[in-house]
Formats: C-alpha cells, structure tokens, sequence
C-alpha cells in the first residue's frame, strides 16, 4: 500500500538535497529554505560546491559523504542521473526516494521499490506541505 506524498513527510526528518545551487531564485535553494523553515534536517549535496555552507548547512559532494542517517534523498538533477542517485540512496539506507517536478525515471522507481524504499516522482515537497 502506498501513502499520500504528504503523509510520507509527516514521517520524515532529514532529507538530503541531491543537485542543490547556491542560486537563490533557483527552486533546489528556495525548496530547501522552505523545508528547514518547516523543521526539517537538510543536507545539501553537490560535489561543485563541497565543503561552502548554503543556507548555514555544509554542502556535501555525494551521499555517502553524509554520516547521518538520511530519512529521504530529494533530487534535482536531470532525469539521466536518477538511477545512480537512486542506487546511492539505497546504499546509505535512506527510506524515500524524491524525485522533483518533472523529473521522473522508471528504472530507477523499480529499483528503489524493490529495494524497500518509498517513491515520490514528479512531485515538490513545498506543494505538497502547503495544500
């Protein structure tokens, strides 16, 4: 059975942010400051920006970088690198795979779902908390 996006993240508390840009007026930035506005533990991930601090979080070059434990890998890359993130997101045990509006990969939903992860595709976190 499957549940509601919004009842996904009624569970969750820390959500890694696969493909984040330091850009303010992109949507990975202003999805972030939403979720840690919400409460939310947030990791940002990618490798351009290693180690720079966005939004006073350290930025991190991949998943398996991160030594806590991650409840949901968001991602915001093009549909092309879904699979790998998928397969890392599986490795660092996390329990949710998101995929951003517009962004959505069977492969890699067939692959998390038979991996024991719960899968949102095509879907923005800040549209579902805020219905």
């Amino acid at each position: 059975m499957s549940r509601e996006p919004r009842e996904i993240l009624q569970d969750i508390k820390t959500i890694a942010l696969v493909g984040i840009s330091k850009d303010t007026k992109k949507d990975s930035f202003v999805i972030m400051k939403f979720l840690i506005e919400r409460g939310y533990t947030v990791f940002p991930v990618n490798p351009k920006y290693k180690d720079e601090l966005i939004l006073d979080r350290k930025c991190y070059a991949g998943l398996k970088n991160i030594d806590e434990k991650i409840d949901m890998v968001e991602i915001f890359r093009k549909t092309e690198f879904v699979y790998e993130h998928t397969k890392q997101a599986i490795d660092i045990q996390a329990k949710v795979l998101w995929t951003q509006l517009n962004i959505f990969c069977n492969e890699s939903k067939k692959l998390a779902k038979s991996a024991g992860l719960e899968v949102v595709m095509n879907r923005c976190p800040k549209i579902e908390l805020q219905q």
